[in-house]
């Protein structure tokens, strides 16, 4: 049995954060009803690379979900709407805040339909405060919460990581306190609003860094790959590529030593933890110089065999070779009418107890819009009409 098994999640979401999010609640089990506008989802036309005509950035984040295309601006769509609320447990949106209002469906017009259902609302700066209407990307948030600003090496300029992080921590967010609304509504019987911005969500994932800045009152250091609190804790040359080396105590500096540099034992501006950190500037170099003399695989292998964590820096060809990754099962290939077989990666959960079924592929555009109208009682001729009215659309549905 899938843990969320009998929930049903209206997905009123594009491009990354909402789909993220309702994908983590498909992929445990959600029924998930993607509701789509006439044009589609956005990232439809992202690309390339596009596989036979399917976008990959599509693909990647919609697995497990139902298509129902539904124009929201017409009287009959938002009857529709109405209908699939009703039987709803969770409505996920990411329109700039005050757009579903706009539609006729605020705050109490949803509660009025659906009491016990669950409205998250996921945008760039939340739903209140004087940065509300400010439109939000991934980038904005990422350059406003600071992350950018110790994303790069000591003497460059500011970088965004290399994905969207912002998107993929609101998704994360938002799924966690669905989890949480559900569970309260188990108690209460009522529904609740969740309030989920990417400036936020990437705030809240600052942990020891803002305890850092609290306590000293200091911007956190750019410091590349190197930790703030713990050296040697980062990433270094080798002769043919770069392994990372995370020595997070005294115990195992002793084990690092004796794998690399026995003499630094008898160094007293390294003996602790704190001292290292006060002498990084002496230290770093002179490592980094020990190991641009050997390979990656030489120095991982020595490192792990005296018990000090270290791991090649990969990149994505390599990680989905490594032996690994396969046994973990990772990536899940999902067949898609279009595309055909496509690998999609797998959310990083395994339970004792609950079986992971096999994910259906993401849908075609209005691909279970007739089914799902069917669901809610429509009848055939009811369903032509809305098709002709232009306030559904069914053209690539599955067959009645």
């Amino acid at each position: 049995m899938n843990p969320l098994n009998g929930v049903r999640v209206l997905d009123l979401t594009r491009i990354l954060s909402g789909p993220f999010c309702t994908m983590i609640l498909g992929d445990l089990g959600a029924d998930v009803v993607k509701i789509e506008p006439p044009a589609g989802d956005d990232t439809r036309r992202w690309g390339p690379p596009f596989v036979n005509g399917e976008s990959a950035y599509f693909l990647s984040v919609n697995r497990n979900k139902r298509s129902v295309v539904v124009d929201l601006k017409t009287e009959a769509g938002k009857r529709v709407f109405e209908d699939l609320v009703r039987t709803a447990d969770v409505l996920v949106e990411n329109f700039r805040p005050g757009t579903l209002a706009k539609l006729g469906f605020d705050k109490p017009r949803i509660k009025e339909i659906n009491p016990r259902l669950i409205l998250v609302s996921i945008s760039g700066f939340g739903q209140t405060g004087p940065y509300r209407d400010r439109p939000g990307y991934d980038l904005i948030a990422q350059g406003m919460s600071g992350l950018m600003s110790i994303t790069r090496e000591p003497d460059g300029a500011p970088l965004k990581i290399g994905f969207s992080m912002a998107d993929v921590a609101a998704g994360m967010w938002a799924a966690i306190g669905i989890l949480g609304a559900l569970r309260a509504r188990e108690a209460t019987g009522r529904g609740e609003w969740v309030d989920v911005s990417l400036l936020e969500s990437l705030v809240a994932c600052q942990t020891y860094l803002a305890g850092n800045y609290f306590a000293s009152g200091q911007n956190p250091m750019p410091l590349g790959t190197a930790h703030p609190n713990a050296v040697p804790y980062q990433m270094f040359e080798a002769r043919d590529g770069y392994i990372t080396v995370a020595v997070g105590n005294d115990g195992l500096w002793e084990k690092f030593c004796r794998c690399v540099d026995p003499t630094l034992l008898d160094d007293a501006r390294f003996a602790t933890n704190e001292e290292r950190v006060r002498h990084r500037e002496e230290l770093i170099p002179r490592l980094a110089r020990t190991f641009r003399q050997n390979t990656v695989q030489h120095w991982v292998s020595r490192l792990l065999g005296h018990g000090v964590p270290s791991g090649p820096v990969y990149t994505f060809s390599q990680l989905y070779r490594d032996p690994h990754v396969k046994a973990r099962g990772t990536v899940v290939p999902v067949f898609h009418p279009t595309a055909g077989i496509f690998p999609t990666v797998r959310l990083p959960l395994h339970f004792g107890r609950v079986e992971d079924g096999a994910p259906t592929a993401p849908p075609l555009l209005g691909e279970h819009t007739v089914e799902i109208l069917k669901e809610l009682g429509w009848s055939d001729e009811q369903i032509d009409r809305l098709v002709a009215e232009g306030a559904v659309g069914a053209d690539r549905a599955s067959q009645r």
